[in-house]
């Protein structure tokens, strides 16, 4: 089969080795679509945990081919999404229905060969029916679980107002979700006019190129989507007293950023950060076949497998019109 392998950190190729065959407990899938992520970013410029050589790739979806022995849940020919965070089920942290921290955390993508692929074999307990579901949507799977397990932490509630800063494919899911969640004043800051103007259709009630236009002490929750310290740090400012935060975004590994105690003591603010997921994979999948959730909007780029590269340097320099890029390994 062929695939992209990550041999080095700035060295990724597009070769061809064997097909994998499923072992027990595993199904072999025939990659459909599998979006670019901002971990495959970090992964390919080693700024993040992946290990090397890896074929990257965690947000797929496909159509399983073989199955090995013990498979029960799944047939040959059945149409799948898959949660790529494995975990032991045995450690204190799973004990203790944590299994996003695992500590013997393995991931399909980033430790595991994933989704950058033909081919990709996968644990049965990792994979989730999609039924008709389109591919393309079935990639958002794992995003969206993500975007659901943050806002779970944030308890939004009916009526409340909040700042978003961020509008790239996956701020404008926070927003989206938002908004099913029943609030009813979101504000966007966002510097790329072409993603503000998008986040504007995508149901933004204000839209702000800089963060100062934003009200100081105005919004009773405050998400980062970007990932940049500087801009973290300012979620604070925004936040009312009694607020809370949600950094959302994955900032760099060992970059500091300035923070004043004071103001969060002051107004007793929570602060929450949010890790992949926590079993929201049913929720996601749910919520896609609902249509309730807009999302072929934000795909921006259809690239076949050996151009993925050239689709993380479309996404690094913000090049004109990228949102979501996805790789389909099948053409």
């Amino acid at each position: 089969m062929k695939c992209i392998q990550i041999l080095e950190p700035n060295h990724a190729e597009y070769i061809e080795i064997p097909t994998p065959r499923p072992r027990a407990g595993e199904v072999l899938i025939r990659v459909a679509a599998s979006g670019i992520c901002g971990t495959d970013l970090h992964i390919l410029r080693g700024e993040y945990m992946g290990g090397y050589p890896v074929i990257p790739g965690h947000e797929f979806s496909g159509t399983i081919v073989e199955v090995g022995e013990g498979v029960s849940r799944f047939r040959v020919g059945d149409r799948v999404a898959v949660e790529p965070n494995i975990s032991c089920d045995n450690c204190p942290e799973c004990l203790h229905n944590r299994q996003n921290f695992c500590r013997n955390w393995q991931a399909v993508g980033v430790t595991l060969p994933g989704g950058m692929a033909e081919y990709v074999a996968v644990p049965e307990k990792q994979v989730f029916s999609i039924g008709d579901l389109p591919f393309e949507q079935a990639a958002f799977v794992e995003p969206l679980s993500c975007v659901l397990h943050g806002l779970e932490k944030l308890s939004l509630r009916p009526g409340e107002s909040v700042a978003l800063l961020g509008a790239g494919p996956i701020g404008i899911q926070l927003l989206r979700v938002a908004r099913l969640w029943g609030v009813t004043h979101i504000a966007v800051a966002e510097r790329n006019p072409e993603r503000l103007a998008f986040a504007r259709q995508a149901g933004a009630d204000e839209a702000f190129t800089n963060l100062d236009e934003l009200t100081p002490d105005g919004y009773d929750a405050v998400i980062d989507a970007t990932g940049v310290p500087t801009v973290m740090a300012r979620c604070i400012d925004l936040a009312r007293p009694g607020g809370r935060v949600l950094w959302f975004g994955v900032p760099p590994s060992g970059r500091e950023m300035n923070l004043e105690p004071f103001k969060v003591f002051r107004k007793g603010l929570a602060l929450y950060g949010s890790f992949t997921s926590l079993r929201n994979s049913y929720q996601a999948v749910a919520l896609l076949q609902s249509g309730r959730l807009k999302v072929d909007d934000i795909i921006s780029h259809r690239l076949p497998l050996e151009a993925f590269v050239h689709g993380c340097e479309l996404i690094e320099q913000g090049a004109e019109g990228v949102k979501k890029v996805l790789v389909l390994p099948g053409g």
